[in-house]
């Protein structure tokens, strides 16, 4: 993959994956990766929001909807080897039990947890064999607690979790590290989303909306996506290389695990 980048930085000559990358948490992450001197390949099904980014940070955009499975076999064999992934795709759908479809819940577990898993497979054992890698998966605090009309959304996590645990036993006489970050609410489009979800059904207004999902952090706050790219960027770090099999959990102290 070809692509200009910052030079200098802690990781310079280092090529990223970022999938999700091109809003939010995804878009956040890249900067940073790149801001730091890696070159950074950005994936998501937009492709002029990839582009776009790609353009502003000298990387290159990738569209793919990793819920295709061949279309994610595809990326891979373009890119055939990175340094850093970062599996950070995914999608929320809420809905109770009854309404809690085959298709929802095959959905939602195959971009959350089962497309990161199947990247991760793919790419780790170049890692293995150049003595250096990263792996972080971008999963939830709802993987590592319940909430109501999220079932599938939590299991999804859930498993993400799982595997990041086992694969860090795996992994741990090589130089690769995988460590999952487990945001809460994070003041993104999805949120947007959400809110505007809970808004048609209770009849308060987004805002309201909003502050109410603010308010299940002690902090009384919406978490920012940069604040997500800096944890990102630190386990990225050289130095980072004892921390391994992590759930890095940053929702303001809403769960503390």
């Amino acid at each position: 993959m070809e692509g200009s980048t910052s030079t200098g930085g802690p990781l310079t000559a280092k090529l990223a994956l970022v999938t999700g990358g091109g809003r939010g948490i995804g878009a956040a992450i890249a900067r940073s990766l790149a801001s730091a001197g890696a070159r950074v390949i950005v994936a998501s099904r937009s492709e002029s929001a990839v582009k776009t980014l790609a353009r502003e940070i000298g990387g290159v955009g990738i569209a793919v909807d990793l819920s295709n499975r061949a279309a994610t076999d595809e990326m891979i064999a373009s890119i055939q080897h990175v340094d850093i992934l970062v599996n950070n795709a995914g999608i929320a759908e809420s809905a109770p039990l009854a309404k809690t479809t085959d298709e929802l819940w095959d959905r939602i577990m195959e971009v959350d947890s089962t497309a990161p898993f199947r990247l991760t497979r793919a790419l780790v054992p170049g890692m293995v064999t150049s003595g250096f890698g990263r792996v972080i998966n971008i999963a939830s605090n709802a993987g590592l607690t319940g909430y109501g009309y999220s079932s599938a959304y939590c299991a999804a996590k859930h498993a993400m979790i799982g595997w990041t645990r086992s694969l860090a036993i795996d992994l741990a006489k090589t130089g690769v590290t995988i460590n999952a970050i487990c945001p809460g609410w994070v003041e993104t489009q999805m949120v947007e989303e959400a809110a505007t979800r809970i808004a048609g059904k209770t009849g308060r207004s987004t805002e309201d909306a909003k502050d109410s999902l603010a308010s299940m952090s002690p902090q009384k706050r919406m978490i920012q996506p940069a604040e997500v790219a800096h944890a990102a960027l630190m386990l990225c770090s050289p130095d980072a290389r004892g921390i391994h099999g992590q759930t890095i959990v940053i929702d303001g102290g809403a769960v503390m695990k």
